[in-house]
């Protein structure tokens, strides 16, 4: 461990909140049980070929059967804050209408179970996992699904809403509308760009429409969203990848930042968009910029443009996690810098980040050393964008333990805590005995 990493905890303030997060689809199981609707990934994981080992979210990390001693393994890690989301499906198992108390009744005690740990509980109202009964209706590329949305928000804020720090609308909307809805590689597995464009904008609109109806409502929590980031920079100094480089910053970054913080899409794509832009109603670009009370970034890597298309990461001298992505944690600080020169920010969490590696379970153990320094250059580069202006309030650790990747199934490992399948036995990892050392640290300078 070198020595900048060593005193690292003194140069973030008392009221710094450090986490770990989840989310449900990825670690809960239960998925038939106690009254829960089925989501469009239990639909997308039968489609042959979807997942790359042929498995689902069936049982999961079963943490609906082990709530307790979940919540006490996160109490053990020191942290603050616990980011997880909700089952739109387990709460309301049709994503309209009736709900569902046994779904109602697991959340409450997962919150209550925090808030008697001392643990700060920051909710996601949609991290992916769509009840399939509004998709059999439309889905997102539909308008109605946002105002179903929105009743949904209402709804959890009314049955917990008093006892929450946060709430956040949507976890990574490009995710939902471009590997959704464009490239097929998520569920609900549909390939059409015109429908992605019109999922983002979906979506942008439910969240803003939902923080107006959260606060008409009386919300107690900060509320806010979650996107997914990376910092764009051309492969080489010519011209047309400075160009290229533009070009995808707008299209990934600043076709969701620019309407949250200034009202409207690029310009730039939304004329190359042409017959796949979006419809927009009036009103719409003005509810979409309802003011945050925060930002959430998730950030895992940098964004490499080339004109021709000929940057190959495995030959670009960085180091890869098992996922092929590069470890750049100046990429972070980058990020963060830009988004701080281009909005007006409010306080800004990084509500995911982490590495899948490789690590087996060996005599007990987990020697995580690779995870370790992505955790340890990552916070300095949080520090790094702090001590330049921008306003960081939190960050949090992807994942709190190995679950369902998505599309890779069981194979791609991020947690901090490995999970041996086949018993469910937890273990923390040597990432998680420096992250709980490191908070130790934390906590003592503030007492």
């Amino acid at each position: 461990m070198t020595h900048a990493h060593i005193d690292l905890h003194r140069r973030f303030p008392a009221d710094f909140v450090w986490g770990v997060a989840t989310s449900s689809f990825q670690i809960e199981g239960a998925a038939r049980e106690d009254g829960k609707g089925e989501s469009i990934w239990d639909r997308f994981c039968r489609v042959p070929g979807a997942i790359a080992d042929a498995s689902n979210g069936d049982i999961a990390c079963d943490h609906v059967h082990r709530l307790d001693s979940d919540l006490d393994l996160i109490a053990s890690l020191g942290v603050d804050a616990y980011r997880f989301s909700v089952s739109w499906p387990r709460v309301q198992p049709l994503g309209a209408g009736a709900w569902n108390p046994k779904g109602l009744a697991f959340y409450e005690r997962l919150v209550d179970g925090l808030l008697k740990r001392g643990l700060k509980p920051y909710l996601t109202l949609n991290h992916w996992d769509l009840p399939q009964a509004l998709q059999d209706q439309g889905g997102w590329p539909a308008r109605d699904t946002v105002h179903r949305f929105v009743d949904y928000a209402r709804g959890m804020q009314r049955h917990l809403g008093d006892r929450l720090a946060a709430i956040t609308t949507h976890n990574e909307p490009w995710v939902i509308a471009v590997l959704g809805h464009e490239k097929g590689e998520f569920a609900p597995g549909q390939k059409s760009r015109k429908a992605s464009m019109q999922v983002a904008h979906h979506l942008l609109l439910s969240h803003g429409l939902a923080l107006q109806a959260l606060r008409a409502d009386g919300a107690r929590a900060r509320l806010g969203i979650v996107l997914n980031l990376g910092h764009t920079e051309p492969a080489t100094d010519s011209a047309a990848d400075r160009e290229q480089a533009r070009l995808d910053d707008l299209r990934g970054r600043c076709w969701y930042t620019d309407p949250l913080f200034k009202g409207r899409y690029p310009q730039p794509v939304w004329d190359e968009l042409g017959a796949d832009a979006p419809a927009v109603q009036d009103g719409d670009m003005a509810h979409i910029a309802t003011p945050l009370d925060y930002l959430g970034v998730n950030y895992y890597s940098r964004v490499v443009s080339s004109a021709d298309h000929s940057f190959d990461k495995k030959t670009s001298g960085l180091a890869l996690t098992d996922m092929g992505w590069e470890i750049y944690p100046r990429g972070l600080t980058q990020l963060l810098l830009t988004l701080h020169r281009d909005y007006t920010l409010p306080p800004v969490f990084i509500t995911e980040n982490g590495g899948a590696f490789k690590d087996p379970l060996t005599d007990g153990r987990v020697h995580d050393a690779d995870r370790t320094a992505y955790l340890q250059t990552h916070i300095a580069a949080v520090a790094d964008a702090m001590s330049q202006g921008v306003p960081m309030a939190g960050y949090m650790v992807w994942s709190l333990m190995d679950n369902f990747e998505w599309s890779s199934g069981y194979a791609k490992r991020f947690g901090i805590v490995h999970v041996d399948y086949a018993t469910q036995q937890r273990t923390l990892k040597d990432s998680a005995l420096w992250y709980r050392e490191f908070l130790r640290q934390c906590h003592a300078r503030e007492s």
